[in-house]
């Protein structure tokens, strides 16, 4: 019998991973000295959740830790990414360390190690403490130098086992989903805010970074943007300059700081009074301090813009289309595997990042599961496939993709879709807790093993 040699050839050392967030799978949301954030509130503020869904108890891995590392460590994965809760760790966002909040990412990250799985640490991912909210949140320019003191206690503490740290998740989302259109927390509306909060996101990540690095000096430190490939709807200009407006505030507002290049000046312009430099809160060495050099990107994909143009639609004057051919997820997002090629290869050229992780990537449908108790995911399990496939050509173009996280470990809290939108690799029954592993779990699980073999996927 002869193997079929598989066209799929991934570098040394490549990182295999899962990945969540604090909020969407903790639970034990008073317990143990953790104060609210701005998730709490939103959450229980009627009618900004579906079903009036929160995260008190989500996936209640506080008190699962254990188990759930072994399921962990069951699928294969040689990577963890996790994000610490800040309000778990300083419950007003400032002072000293609460033990407790301490004591469970310590035992986090040792049960991975343990297991040989390599922690990757996401120092913010949404959850800011409710106290510096209420004395301005991100479009305040404090809240980044409390963030900057978090980072250096977080390197501090665990630094000496965690050698990787991700500074913030998505800030586009942060900023605009929260202060701009009001869908995330904290529900606020308002373009000037969201670009204050955008600012100072990344001025925050620029002080995290620096604290990784005296902190954690043998650590390697980037940060994560949910980025999407952008094409034109027609082969015309106006089609054609509406798609680079929209990778201008979707991509490049946050890619072009962060590589040294400050903000695109065409953006700017596009943003009038609301933009950073108009309201006065881009300071001397702000351009130095948000591009302070990392060591890799994290790119959080999910899927492509199709643009097509819109005078007189936003401040962008474009519109995203729905190519009607198309398939599409549970959100109704576009499967579109060949803009993760392109992405990787567009990023390579034009910042040359020292590496390249996907830090997300996945889809929501709606699971059903069987008599038997099994998931089969079918839509799901192909998606991975297809996306990790979708790797290959960008590996054999020149980018740095270093590593690889499906996103999510288990179906958990789902921001403002509560719990009905279901990304798991892993099935939640949230009655009753029970995990069991889906299809595209098994798949991924065989994956693994397979690529570990070297007989290839």
């Amino acid at each position: 019998m002869t193997t079929t040699p598989d066209p799929l050839h991934f570098p040394p050392r490549f990182a295999w991973g899962v990945a969540t967030a604090s909020y969407q799978i903790e639970g034990a949301a008073t317990e143990d000295g953790r104060g609210p954030s701005i998730w709490d509130t939103f959450s229980h503020t009627p009618g900004k959740v579906k079903a009036g869904d929160t995260g008190d108890v989500a996936c209640d891995h506080y008190h699962r830790l254990d188990t759930d590392l072994d399921l962990i460590q069951a699928l294969g994965v040689n990577a963890y990414r996790f994000s610490v809760a800040w309000p778990r760790l300083q419950p007003t966002g400032r002072g000293p360390v609460n033990p407790k909040g301490l004591d469970f990412y310590s035992r986090l990250v040792d049960g991975l190690l343990t297991r040989g799985i390599t922690p990757w640490l996401t120092l913010y991912h949404w959850d800011l403490p409710q106290p510096l909210q209420d004395q301005g949140g991100w479009p305040v320019r404090d809240t980044a130098l409390a963030f900057g003191d978090y980072a250096a206690i977080v390197a501090d503490e665990l630094g000496d086992r965690v050698q990787h740290f991700i500074t913030i998740n998505e800030p586009w989302c942060a900023a605009f989903l929260g202060y701009g259109i009001g869908i995330h927390a904290p529900g606020h509306r308002d373009l000037a805010q969201s670009y204050a909060a955008a600012h100072h996101l990344l001025v925050g990540h620029g002080l995290a970074v620096q604290a990784v690095r005296a902190n954690a000096p043998a650590a390697q430190v980037g940060i994560t943007l949910n980025l999407y490939e952008g094409y034109p709807a027609t082969d015309t200009l106006a089609d054609r300059a509406a798609t680079r407006r929209q990778d201008g505030f979707q991509n490049r507002w946050y890619l072009d700081p962060v590589y040294g290049l400050g903000y695109p000046q065409d953006i700017v312009d596009l943003l009038g009074e609301a933009s950073p430099q108009a309201q006065g809160l881009v300071l001397p060495g702000d351009v130095e301090l948000m591009g302070v050099p990392t060591d890799f990107l994290g790119v959080n994909m999910y899927s492509r813009s199709v643009i097509e143009d819109a005078p007189g639609e936003g401040f962008l004057h474009s519109r995203a289309v729905r190519p009607p051919e198309s398939e599409y997820t549970g959100f109704d997002w576009e499967v579109a595997p060949q803009s993760l090629t392109d992405l990787m290869l567009r990023l390579q050229r034009d910042y040359d990042p020292p590496a390249i992780y996907i830090t997300e990537n996945g889809a929501t449908y709606p699971d059903t599961v069987e008599a038997d108790g099994s998931v089969q995911d079918a839509a799901r399990t192909r998606y991975f496939q297809q996306h990790i496939a979708a790797l290959q050509p960008a590996l054999d173009g020149g980018a740095k993709v270093a590593g690889y996280f499906a996103w999510s470990l288990m179906d958990n809290f789902e921001w403002a879709e509560g719990y009905e939108k279901r990304f798991g690799i892993v099935h939640v029954d949230f009655g009753t807790q029970a995990r069991t592993v889906k299809q595209s779990g098994r798949w991924y699980q065989d994956f693994l093993a397979r690529t570990k073999a070297g007989v290839g996927a």
